[in-house]
């Protein structure tokens, strides 16, 4: 079979040497093209993974012409989905775009309006997606172990974007203050801050839960710190038919979850009609609760399957069998999301409980 050629767009996201990697290791895939403005954000990854000069490129049309290209990965900025999204969908491709959807709900439903008459995918990866004590977690909820679920609580962060690179190396506090003044994060136009940064994942995967149901009001506060434009730390908390559900979103805490779990611990917990889950982020289990069992119990977290243990597998392998992505992936699921988003930071601006927005 012949592999799929994918395509880097934008290196603003650092996640973009992570979808490389798996790019790279993928026996049906590989690297035929990366572009940047700046060259240098792309020296890492041209080393890395040994990329011709010929697949480097700093011009975006030029980068097009050497297609054809089957996928393309998007790492812009949050504010610049929406054009990148347009730009690429006459270039019959499938485009992944690294978390957030999208800056605002106009900009999501721009970006699922440009790909919808091409007969290719849209695909929104959330890394948390493929953790895999959240996917057990889903499958317990879906067999009924806690009957009915009522409420989706979500505290997640980290020390902050610009701790880390890409597979997580870090970056020394002075480097990180040094970035700020000029980091897409750190910027309103850019769609910084962790409200946008982390209340998808909370929001999209809640929405997952809760089987695509919207909540009917948004309530969200946010910090205010002197000399930062966009939010550290939010708290978001949504009334469903079912009942209230929290989303926390923190850019400080003590510890990076993927190292060492800080306190509050970072994850989602569960209550139903008839139990509880506690899934932290990168647990090897989840903890449990039932009617039939009421002290906690741990159940280990199932293994991801063969086909679906990263974005990249998991898309080759939807595309190989002509099936389209699904749940946290699936745009129209991401737009109910985005909705949640927009109505919380319209919340945290106007300090007021609103209904969520169309």
């Amino acid at each position: 079979m012949a592999k799929f050629r994918i395509a880097g767009i934008s290196f603003d996201h650092m996640h973009m040497g992570d979808l490389l990697r798996m790019t790279h290791e993928h026996p049906d895939a590989e690297i035929a093209a990366i572009f940047d403005p700046d060259r240098a954000r792309m020296q890492s990854a041209i080393d890395t993974f040994g990329i011709p000069e010929d697949r480097v490129f700093t011009d975006f049309d030029a980068c097009m012409k050497a297609g054809p290209y089957d996928i393309a990965i998007l790492c812009a900025a949050t504010a610049d989905h929406a054009g990148y999204t347009e730009r690429l969908a006459p270039h019959d491709l499938h485009v992944v775009v690294e978390k957030p959807f999208a800056a605002s709900v106009a900009d999501a439903r721009r970006m699922m309006a440009a790909m919808e008459a091409t007969g290719r995918q849209l695909i929104i990866n959330w890394p948390l997606r493929w953790v895999e004590s959240h996917v057990t977690a889903k499958r317990l909820i879906d067999e009924g172990l806690i009957g009915d679920l009522i409420e989706v609580h979500f505290y997640d962060g980290n020390r902050g974007p610009l701790y880390h690179l890409a597979d997580k190396v870090e970056v020394t506090p002075d480097a990180v203050e040094r970035q700020k003044p000029t980091s897409c994060w750190y910027k309103k136009s850019s769609g910084g801050g962790s409200l946008l940064d982390y209340l998808g994942y909370g929001a999209t995967l809640g929405t997952w839960y809760m089987d695509g149901e919207a909540p009917l009001e948004v309530t969200c506060v946010n910090d205010e710190t002197p000399g930062i434009e966009v939010d550290q730390h939010a708290v978001t908390v949504c009334r469903y038919a079912r009942g209230l559900s929290k989303m926390e979103t923190r850019w400080g805490t003590f510890t990076d979850p993927w190292t060492i779990q800080p306190q509050p611990t970072c994850g989602f917990t569960f209550v139903g009609t008839d139990g509880t889950i506690a899934s932290p982020d990168y647990a090897s289990h989840v903890t449990v609760q039932t009617r039939a069992r009421p002290e906690r119990h741990e159940i280990p977290a199932d293994p991801l399957a063969e086909g679906a243990r990263n974005p990249i597998e998991y898309v080759i392998d939807r595309l190989r069998n002509g099936q389209p992505v699904e749940g946290p992936l699936d745009p129209t699921l991401c737009l109910t999301a985005q909705r949640i988003i927009d109505t919380a930071v319209r919340s945290a601006s106007e300090k007021r409980t609103l209904e969520l927005m169309p």
